[in-house]
């Protein structure tokens, strides 16, 4: 399992993990519209396949997966504030698109599909130790449409498809592809 297909990839978290994964002799291709361009990626046109793509588009998605063994899904609009902007883009990228791109992972032969969830969907608990199975209760719409994804992808996994999911925290650092618009790094900054 050495072929991997990751939307997203030319993102601020994308570009660290691409970075990671082609040192560690992975084949990767990176899924992306490109908002932001791809001259930040270190290893273009050397290591990597970029293919400029919406995830909207699930006949470009899947023609574009084909002897691939694993799918990376990190592409989303991923702040509230941009939910807020155009809440039914929002949705057609973080919901909508959702299933018909698991369907076709699937469809096309892909052994594992990780999904980068949130942490966010545990909204405010006053549990000491929230872990995977506490209630899900969103605060905003990017958090119920993450939440929403998880159980979509769990339906259609198998023995021979196996699906994952990881409910990262507020992601904060350095990347090729820098946001300043997240809380950490606007403190830092």
């Amino acid at each position: 399992m050495n072929k991997i297909f990751i939307t997203g990839g030319a993102g601020y978290v994308g570009s660290r993990l691409v970075d990671d994964l082609v040192s560690n002799n992975y084949e990767v291709t990176i899924y992306d519209t490109l908002y932001y361009g791809d001259q930040h990626l270190k290893y273009l046109g050397q290591k990597i396949n970029i293919i400029k793509g919406d995830i909207r588009d699930i006949n470009l998605l899947s023609n574009s997966i084909d002897g691939h063994d694993i799918f990376i899904h990190l592409a989303c609009i991923s702040n509230d504030a941009s939910f807020v902007l155009n809440e039914e883009l929002s949705k057609s990228v973080n919901l909508d698109a959702f299933e018909p791109m698991v369907k076709a992972a699937k469809e096309r032969g892909i052994k594992r599909f990780i999904y980068a969830s949130t942490s966010s969907v545990y909204g405010v608990s006053e549990e000491k130790d929230v872990k995977e199975d506490h209630p899900l209760v969103p605060l905003t719409l990017y958090n119920q449409f993450k939440g929403e994804c998880e159980p979509m992808l769990f339906n259609h996994t198998d023995e021979n498809f196996v699906g994952i999911v990881f409910r990262p925290a507020t992601v904060c650092g350095f990347s090729s592809r820098q946001r300043l618009d997240l809380s950490v790094n606007i403190l830092t900054n």
